[in-house]
């Protein structure tokens, strides 16, 4: 995979309901506990701010950054990772969605604190090749068409067991809250746009504002 590119991994988590504060706070601390291990480039983790869907319910977002899919590959199958999600993460949740891509940007730092991410996730239409390639260069297109945004990227999802059929993703990254508030969701744009709703069945849009401390 080239310099200039890098692997997204969001996870989305769903804590059960009346779950002690106490044990999400230890559920945080653990996964952010997984940004030593040497692949991980950049990790961040906390509540969502908000989300927008028909039917998903999702309370937290874990989102990571790696060279390539192979780091990615040995990040999921090491030991810690696998701890964390045995005796933490399936006790405190009860629904997880995954969604991997590959961006055309380098790893970098990542966003910074108090940063807000609007992620956002196509489902299902997506069928033919040409269909799909129309999807992803309007989507493409969008970084032009959102005010605000200091950083943008998206893919098509390479990890499909835990994607709830999500196939596309694209990422926002803003200032701050205000700034993404005052956006306009680009979900709408590409609603809008012929070539694409016709493809895609359904959307899901998270926000989430990373933590001013992190553990």
């Amino acid at each position: 995979m080239s310099s200039t590119s890098t692997v997204e991994h969001v996870v989305l988590l769903n804590v059960k309901d009346g779950t002690d504060t106490s044990d999400v706070a230890a559920m945080l601390d653990v996964l952010n506990s997984l940004r030593s291990l040497d692949m991980v480039k950049y990790l961040t983790v906390g509540p969502i701010h908000r989300t927008q869907s028909t039917s998903l319910k999702f309370t937290h977002m874990f989102y990571s950054k790696f060279l390539s899919k192979d780091d990615l590959a040995g990040y999921t199958a090491s030991p810690a990772h696998a701890d964390v999600a045995v005796t933490t993460v399936m006790r405190v949740c009860d629904d997880i969605m995954a969604i991997d891509w590959v961006a055309d940007i380098p790893v970098g730092s990542g966003p910074k604190p108090d940063s807000a991410i609007r992620v956002q996730f196509a489902e299902g239409g997506v069928r033919r090749e040409r269909e799909k390639g129309e999807v992803l260069e309007v989507i493409g297109g969008l970084k032009l068409k959102v005010r605000g945004i200091e950083e943008f990227n998206f893919g098509e999802n390479f990890s499909p067991e835990y994607a709830k059929g999500f196939s596309v993703a694209w990422m926002e990254v803003f200032p701050g809250v205000s700034e993404l508030d005052s956006a306009k969701e680009s979900i709408e744009i590409v609603k809008e746009n012929d070539k694409v709703r016709d493809y895609v069945e359904s959307f899901l849009l998270v926000d989430y504002v990373v933590p001013s401390v992190q553990s």
